[in-house]
């Protein structure tokens, strides 16, 4: 059980990475920006070269593990992430800042694609779907005291100690997986490192009809809320008028949101269906996007009630995401690793192009950000219910 408790701890530690190495420095955007002598929207590169690079690696990171083994990866991945996040707090000139930007995307998420795996790999049914609520209990707190401590950190000593801070967080996780991280995978199951097998296997899953309209759900449902994440420093600042300081009143309700429904669903996992849970999931979040809709078209954006919603529909979404995470890697068993990779390349992806084109777009007003995240609601809920009707077909 203490051994499980670790695993948990630890895994949801890699979790955090991605989302913090996010969200902690976006109160520093009109700092750098001052600094480096450049437009904001440029400094709004450093978010989607991240988000570009982090996606595009996702598709490795578990392949690799398949093949060399969970432990090796992660640890190698805390490395790199570690040396980029100095680079970063060096960085000469906003160049310089993208490039080490893109080393950290590379980096950062080994972790949530291989713990996804490394649960696979111990656990199954309700006692897999527990563990992965666990972990976003613990990882979710990220998004709430990232933005929060990056706005202290920018005030007290400039943005470059926000890198200063990341880099630490790599050693100390480099250090806990060193000593606390087991390996998940007997060198007797790992995959034969060879390209035609390991394209035979991305082209079976991708051609897998009920595995990507599980993986579209799933990462639709997750940029409904995203899209407040990747627009905050203008919806803080310019839609609600909040200081730099203030990112907490949109931030808070969104973890305690994700919180919330990771406890709900871990506690009700052993007692509900996959498919009761994913039902109370999605009725949240269809009616926390209907609410949002209406209300700012009809009122201006104000706290609390433009970010109340937000924490319905992140419940919602919370309560139904280690189900649907489950059934996914379900559908592959001999290669969760590659499967975990598709599952979250696609999700971040999507966070990408949200941070890089809609993000833009649709921050300039509430109703805008609630439009989108309505449409995206609906796009999910279709994914999730034709995908629901299809029988398991054997991966």
């Amino acid at each position: 059980m203490q051994q499980l408790r670790s695993l948990t701890l630890i895994l949801a530690g890699l979790a955090m990475l991605g989302p913090f190495s996010i969200d902690t420095y976006l109160p520093s955007f009109e700092s750098i920006a001052n600094d480096f002598g450049v437009a904001p929207v440029l400094v709004q590169q450093t978010l989607s070269t991240y988000l570009a690079c982090f996606a595009m690696m996702m598709l490795f990171h578990g392949t690799l593990s398949d093949s060399f083994g969970r432990r090796p990866v992660i640890l190698a991945s805390l490395v790199v992430y570690t040396l980029a996040s100095a680079g970063a707090a060096l960085s000469p000139s906003l160049g310089w800042l993208i490039a080490f930007r893109a080393l950290q995307g590379l980096s950062a998420g080994a972790g949530t694609v291989v713990g996804r795996a490394m649960i696979r790999d111990r656990l199954s049914g309700a006692h897999a779907q527990k563990m992965l609520s666990d972990v976003t209990v613990v990882f979710a707190v990220a998004p709430a005291v990232a933005p929060v401590l990056g706005g202290w950190m920018e005030v007290g000593f400039g943005w470059r100690s926000v890198f200063v801070l990341l880099c630490v967080l790599g050693v100390l996780l480099a250090v806990g997986c060193w000593h606390l991280l087991p390996e998940s995978l007997p060198k007797e199951r790992r995959q034969v490192f060879h390209a035609g097998r390991i394209l035979g296997n991305y082209g079976a899953v991708l051609r897998h009809p009920r595995f990507l309209l599980l993986v579209f759900a799933l990462a639709l449902a997750s940029i409904g809320y995203f899209v407040y994440v990747a627009s905050a420093p203008h919806f803080v600042i310019e839609v609600l008028r909040l200081s730099e300081t203030s990112f907490a009143w949109l931030f808070i309700p969104i973890v305690i949101g994700l919180v919330g429904g990771a406890t709900t669903a871990g506690r009700l996992a052993h007692r509900w269906r996959p498919v009761r849970l994913i039902t109370l999931g999605y009725g949240l979040v269809a009616l926390s996007a209907a609410a949002n809709l209406l209300y700012n078209s009809m009122l201006p954006a104000q706290v609390p009630w433009a970010v109340m919603p937000l924490f319905l529909y992140t419940f919602g979404v919370s309560v139904a995401s280690p189900s649907i995470m489950v059934l996914t890697l379900n559908v592959f068993p001999t290669i969760r690793g590659l499967a975990a990779s598709m599952q979250a390349f696609v999700q971040t992806l999507l966070y990408a192009a949200v941070s890089a084109l809609v993000a833009p777009l649709v921050a300039q007003s509430a109703l805008g950000l609630a439009v989108f995240v309505f449409l995206t609601a609906v796009a999910s809920l279709v994914c999730i219910v034709i995908a629901m009707r299809m029988a398991p077909a054997p991966g």
